[in-house]
């Protein structure tokens, strides 16, 4: 019998069905790991918020005061990002984008669109170069409750002990 191609439902099965592989860091795998360095604290709510609002500035003054939304949105974005506990903050300033930022839209618009390619980098390498620690946030330093353990001495009925009165949450009581 002549050799035929398997339909694509049998392939897709053995490609179900074969054994995971196996994550090895030294074999070249490019997946990453989340190492939990990284937290990020945003809302929905307040991020809607400072969209409309950037929006709003650009549209209603054609782009030329985009600076000032792009400088509203990035320090949202930093007063919600943290890297090994350390809150970010944006230390740019709309005014100091602003003369830069009219130069490249009239070159964008002499060039027909083609300056665009360059800006995007720009912006990014701006806004990195005014991205730092926030010296002056204070990460939490108050432990956090403990609960008191079970000992042999703990009543039988757990809603029991949750109904003992105690001087102190994580301190027992006598």
């Amino acid at each position: 019998m002549p050799w035929l191609p398997e339909s694509p439902t049998v392939l897709l099965l053995r490609a179900v069905s074969a054994p995971p592989a196996q994550f090895s860091p030294t074999k070249g795998n490019s997946v990453a790991r989340n190492s939990g360095r990284f937290h990020f604290d945003g809302g929905a709510g307040t991020y809607f918020g400072t969209a409309i609002l950037g929006a709003i500035v650009t549209v209603c003054t054609l782009g030329f005061c985009y600076p000032f939304a792009l400088v509203l949105r990035e320090r949202w974005k930093a007063k919600h990002s943290y890297i090994d506990g350390k809150r970010l903050t944006f230390t740019g300033s709309a005014m100091g984008l602003f003369g830069t930022w009219v130069k490249w839209l009239l070159l964008s618009f002499l060039t027909l669109g083609v300056y665009l390619f360059w800006i995007a980098p720009r912006i990014t390498k701006w806004k990195w170069e005014n991205t730092d620690f926030d010296p002056t946030w204070q990460q939490n330093t108050l432990p956090a409750p403990s609960l008191r353990p079970l000992s042999q001495s703990a009543p039988a009925d757990p809603m029991r002990q949750l109904d003992a009165p105690q001087a102190h949450w994580g301190t027992p009581t006598s």
